[in-house]
C-alpha cells in the first residue's frame, strides 16, 4: 500500500491541523477533515467533512490532536462548535485495518478502539517531537504571563512544578530572562538538573515552604500534584500556568475558588501552526510510514 492509495481524516484540533493537512496532502494521500479552524480559501486538496462521521468514512488512518482528551473525552477542539466526542457510530465508518494516531487516548476511546478493531498509535510523550514543539510551547507560556502579570519575569519569583522535557526547557528559558526558578519534582536527577541549569532545586514535600513568596506557579505534570492546601499558601496576586495535559498540575477549580488568576495554557503549540504542524507532521508520517510497510 502506498500514499497514493491511502485516506487521512483530521478530526478536531487547531491550527496546526491545516499545516498537517497540507503535509499530507503533499505526501500524496487523500485527505478529509472536519473540526479545527477551516481558511476562507479552503486546504487545496482536502475534503471539508460536515461532521466528523463524514471525515472518518473510509478513511484508513485518523489522526487526531496532541493535547489530552478532556475529563469528559471531547477532543482538543478550541474552534468548533460543539464538542467532539468520540463515539462508536463516529468510528465504524473507517476502513479495515483502520489506525489512529494522536497524543493519547482515554479509557473511552480505548475501549471503542478494541471493540472495532482499530489500532491506535500515541505519541504525546515521544521526547523528539516534545523537542521539535518545544520552543513554541515556551513563547506561548511567556505570551500567557505577560498578558496576565503587571511584573516582569526578570527578578520575579517562579515555581516550576516538574522538571520533564518542557518544564526543563522553561527552566532554561526563565533563569535566562533573569527570574529567580524554582524547580520541584519528585526525580533527583530532574532536581539536578535544574540546579545545573541555575534554578534552585526542591522536593515535592518542600513546595509549602516556598509557594507563600512566589508570584508565578507552573505546572507541567499530567498529574494532580497542587491541591488546595498549598494552593491556600501562595499570595493573592500569585499567577497559576497549567501546561500539563488532563487532568493538569493545578486543582483549577479549588484556585478559582479562592480567587487566584489560572490559566490552563493547553494547545500552546498553536503559537507557530506551521513550525508546530510541520514538527509534529515529521512523527505522524514516520508512523504512517511504518504501517504502511506492514500492509506491503
Amino acid at each position: 500500500m502506498s500514499w497514493q492509495d491511502t485516506v487521512i481524516a483530521l478530526v478536531a484540533g487547531d491550527a496546526r491541523e491545516q499545516e498537517i493537512a497540507r503535509c499530507a496532502v503533499r505526501a500524496g494521500a487523500a485527505v478529509r477533515a472536519y473540526g479545527f479552524p477551516w481558511p476562507e480559501q479552503g486546504i487545496e486538496g482536502v475534503y471539508h467533512a460536515k461532521d466528523a462521521a463524514d471525515a472518518l468514512k473510509g478513511a484508513d488512518i485518523a489522526l487526531f490532536p496532541i493535547p489530552g482528551i478532556t475529563a469528559e473525552g471531547a477532543l482538543f477542539a478550541p474552534t468548533c462548535p460543539h464538542k467532539i466526542i468520540p463515539a462508536r457510530e463516529m468510528l465504524e465508518g473507517m476502513n479495515r485495518p483502520a489506525h489512529i494516531i494522536l497524543g493519547w487516548a482515554d479509557a473511552n476511546l480505548k475501549a471503542h478502539c478494541e471493540a472495532l478493531g482499530i489500532t491506535l498509535h500515541e505519541y504525546e510523550w515521544d521526547v523528539d517531537l516534545m523537542l521539535l514543539r518545544g520552543p513554541a510551547i515556551v513563547e506561548g507560556v511567556l505570551k500567557v504571563i505577560i498578558e496576565n502579570t503587571q511584573i516582569t519575569i526578570h527578578k520575579s519569583n517562579v515555581m516550576l512544578v516538574g522538571q520533564g522535557t518542557i518544564g526543563s526547557l522553561l527552566t532554561n528559558t526563565l533563569v535566562s530572562l533573569g527570574a529567580h526558578v524554582h524547580v520541584a519534582a519528585r526525580n533527583p536527577v530532574q532536581r539536578a538538573a535544574a540546579y545545573a541549569a541555575g534554578a534552585d532545586s526542591l522536593t515535592l514535600e518542600q513546595l509549602p515552604d516556598y509557594l507563600p513568596r512566589m508570584d508565578i506557579v507552573i505546572g507541567s505534570v499530567p498529574k494532580r500534584l497542587l491541591e488546595r492546601d498549598q494552593l491556600a499558601l501562595l499570595p493573592a496576586h500569585a499567577l497559576l500556568v497549567d501546561v500539563a495535559a488532563p487532568p493538569g498540575t493545578i486543582d483549577r477549580d479549588a484556585a478559582d475558588e479562592l480567587g487566584l488568576k489560572t490559566v490552563w495554557a493547553r494547545g500552546m503549540g498553536a503559537r507557530a501552526p506551521i513550525t508546530v504542524g510541520r514538527s509534529q507532521w515529521t512523527g505522524i508520517s514516520r508512523r504512517i510510514e511504518d504501517i504502511l510497510e506492514q500492509k506491503q
